[in-house]
Protein backbone atom coordinates (compact mmCIF):
# COMPACT_ATOMS: atom_id res chain seq x y z
CA UNK A 1 0.00 0.00 0.00
CA UNK A 2 1.76 3.32 -0.93
CA UNK A 3 2.38 5.92 1.93
CA UNK A 4 0.17 9.02 2.02
CA UNK A 5 1.41 11.68 0.18
CA UNK A 6 3.19 14.66 1.74
CA UNK A 7 1.56 18.45 1.49
CA UNK A 8 4.55 19.49 2.23
CA UNK A 9 4.02 21.50 5.68
CA UNK A 10 6.55 20.61 8.62
CA UNK A 11 5.69 19.58 12.23
CA UNK A 12 6.39 21.91 14.75
CA UNK A 13 8.56 20.57 17.94
CA UNK A 14 6.94 21.47 21.42
CA UNK A 15 9.62 22.47 23.90
CA UNK A 16 9.20 20.69 26.33
CA UNK A 17 10.51 22.37 29.40
CA UNK A 18 8.25 25.26 28.42
CA UNK A 19 5.40 22.78 28.08
CA UNK A 20 5.65 21.40 31.86
CA UNK A 21 6.58 24.96 33.44
CA UNK A 22 3.00 26.47 31.93
CA UNK A 23 -0.56 25.78 31.16
CA UNK A 24 -3.59 27.14 29.40
CA UNK A 25 -6.63 27.46 30.65
CA UNK A 26 -10.21 27.19 29.13
CA UNK A 27 -10.14 30.60 28.39
CA UNK A 28 -6.85 31.43 26.84
CA UNK A 29 -4.92 32.48 29.64
CA UNK A 30 -1.22 31.51 29.85
CA UNK A 31 -0.64 30.26 33.60
CA UNK A 32 3.00 29.78 35.08
CA UNK A 33 4.12 28.48 38.33
CA UNK A 34 6.34 30.30 40.85
CA UNK A 35 9.76 29.95 41.56
CA UNK A 36 11.34 28.76 44.28
CA UNK A 37 9.52 25.62 44.35
CA UNK A 38 12.43 23.19 44.01
CA UNK A 39 13.94 22.61 47.33
CA UNK A 40 15.43 24.61 50.19
CA UNK A 41 12.02 24.75 51.78
CA UNK A 42 12.32 23.17 54.88
CA UNK A 43 12.12 26.05 57.28
CA UNK A 44 9.57 27.92 55.21
CA UNK A 45 6.54 28.15 57.03
CA UNK A 46 3.27 26.00 55.88
CA UNK A 47 1.39 29.21 55.23
CA UNK A 48 4.02 30.76 52.54
CA UNK A 49 4.44 26.86 51.04
CA UNK A 50 0.58 26.60 50.28
CA UNK A 51 1.38 29.93 48.35
CA UNK A 52 3.60 28.31 46.24
CA UNK A 53 1.27 26.13 44.53
CA UNK A 54 -1.30 28.56 43.05
CA UNK A 55 -0.70 29.54 39.59
CA UNK A 56 -0.54 32.76 38.53
CA UNK A 57 -1.30 34.69 34.91
CA UNK A 58 1.52 35.47 32.28
CA UNK A 59 0.88 39.33 32.18
CA UNK A 60 3.85 40.58 29.56
CA UNK A 61 2.72 39.77 25.87
CA UNK A 62 6.34 39.19 25.06
CA UNK A 63 6.47 36.52 27.54
CA UNK A 64 2.93 34.98 25.89
CA UNK A 65 4.17 34.99 22.50
CA UNK A 66 7.29 33.46 23.25
CA UNK A 67 5.62 30.81 24.90
CA UNK A 68 2.97 30.23 21.98
CA UNK A 69 6.15 30.25 19.80
CA UNK A 70 7.42 27.51 21.96
CA UNK A 71 4.57 25.42 23.02
CA UNK A 72 2.67 25.92 19.70
CA UNK A 73 -0.19 23.00 20.34
CA UNK A 74 -0.80 24.31 23.75
CA UNK A 75 -2.69 26.98 22.19
CA UNK A 76 -6.28 26.69 22.41
CA UNK A 77 -7.41 27.81 19.20
CA UNK A 78 -5.22 25.93 16.86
Amino acid sequence: MPRKPKDGKYKMKTHKATSKRFKMTGSGTIMRTKIGKGHLRRRTPDRTKALFERMIPVKTRALQKKVRRLAPYMSKNK
